[in-house]
């Protein structure tokens, strides 16, 4: 039986060091019902009010496996889009350039040879001005493409492995291109609405106000981030990272808000895919998504998933066919098929600044502590 006070007594321990103003845990095992971790507040300038289960984060960079990753899977088992199928066969404007020859499988174990960041904000938008219209993001996001397909690759596609926003930035459009349909509309009518999981969106500029009320309404709280000069305001229901924002709030690599029975929909789908049960997911594709693709020692990234590292964020006690992403405000998931274990943790560990980076040492803690109390 698990002792989840002391689960509990390291959250707590956690928002007096200081590594977050305040966190959700959420731990699920065997499908049995979730149990449910909160502490601290919601900001700490000013003071804001306690954290709640409903409360919704800025998911960062789990935009990449829970709505980028999934969308493909999706994509690919009915047959629109092929794994080593090559970029410009998506992304037609790639052809000829140094990327197009890149496969979906390249991006997603981050192989494909570009660079792990650019800031591209500052070039779509120099005044912080955020597309606010269907159009204005098309527009942003072809620019987008434009600025990537004129990259060099900093390495020999396949020779290394470089965790890339760029490579998963043109994912997002590969799904909107395959699909027909904007990455936040197919995450939405596809994956969102099939679960009956509310609360998990792409929040829209057009749309955020009526997001922030709703939100007020239910009592939930959104959970702030941080000064953005580029944009000149404490962000709060906006995506933190620039070159998202920049794009509309609605990208492959980051954008996603939601509160962690959500996620937990989501991740429940690939382990109960991985399980061999019923769901919308592929049980083989999900097997190939979820393993880890290079020769050991190479590169932990499965396609779109990481897998446990020495050391690891998931600590020392996740099996070796575990996987789980990180993402860059302060949340991650990781899921042992092995042990039938899903670990949710969503902070904003970059409210007031960024620079706290004490989480890093935090993840593997709460990971071991989870794992130890919730084994059989």
């Amino acid at each position: 039986m698990s002792d989840c006070s002391v689960i509990q007594d390291e959250l707590d321990r956690a928002v007096a060091a200081g590594v977050f103003p305040g966190a959700v845990l959420a731990v699920r095992r065997g499908g049995r019902p979730i149990t449910r971790f909160c502490a601290g507040r919601l900001s700490t300038v000013p003071a804001g009010d306690p954290v709640l289960p409903s409360t919704i984060y800025d998911l960062a960079s789990l935009t990449k496996p829970l709505a980028t990753v999934t969308a493909l899977v999706l994509l690919i088992q009915n047959g629109h889009c092929r794994l080593d199928a090559q970029l410009a066969e998506c992304l037609e404007e790639c052809a000829e350039s140094s990327i197009g020859s890149a496969t979906l499988r390249d991006l997603l174990t981050h192989q494909s040879g570009l660079p792990g960041w650019r800031g591209y904000y500052e070039r779509l938008s120099p005044d912080g001005t955020i597309p606010s219209s269907r159009e204005a993001r098309l527009l942003a996001k072809q620019k987008l493409v434009s600025l990537i397909r004129s990259e060099t690759l900093v390495y020999a596609r396949g020779a290394r492995s470089l965790y890339s926003d760029l490579g998963f930035m043109l994912l997002g459009l590969v799904v909107e291109r395959t699909s027909g349909l904007p990455l936040n509309e197919f995450f939405s009518d596809r994956i969102v609405h099939r679960l009956g999981s509310s609360r998990i969106q792409f929040v829209l500029p057009e749309h955020l106000q009526t997001f922030l009320e709703q939100v007020r309404e239910a009592g939930d709280g959104v959970a702030p981030t941080e000064l953005d000069p580029w944009r000149g305001r404490v962000l709060c229901g906006e995506v933190h990272d620039q070159n998202a924002g920049a794009m509309g709030g609605e990208a492959g690599h980051a954008g996603l808000f939601g509160n962690v029975d959500a996620v937990m929909a989501i991740t429940g789908e690939w382990l109960k895919a991985y399980d061999g049960q019923s769901t919308m997911l592929d049980r083989d594709l999900v097997r190939e998504f979820t393993k880890r693709q290079a020769r050991e020692g190479t590169s932990t990234w499965a396609l779109g998933w990481d897998t446990p590292s020495t050391p690891s964020s998931a600590g020392s006690r996740f099996s070796a066919q575990s996987f789980g992403h990180l993402g860059y405000t302060g949340t991650s998931i990781w899921i042992d098929p092995v042990e039938r274990l899903e670990v949710v943790l969503l902070s904003n560990r970059v409210h007031p600044s960024s620079r706290n980076e004490a989480i890093r040492e935090f993840r593997p803690v709460i990971h071991d502590l989870v794992s130890q109390e919730f084994r059989a």
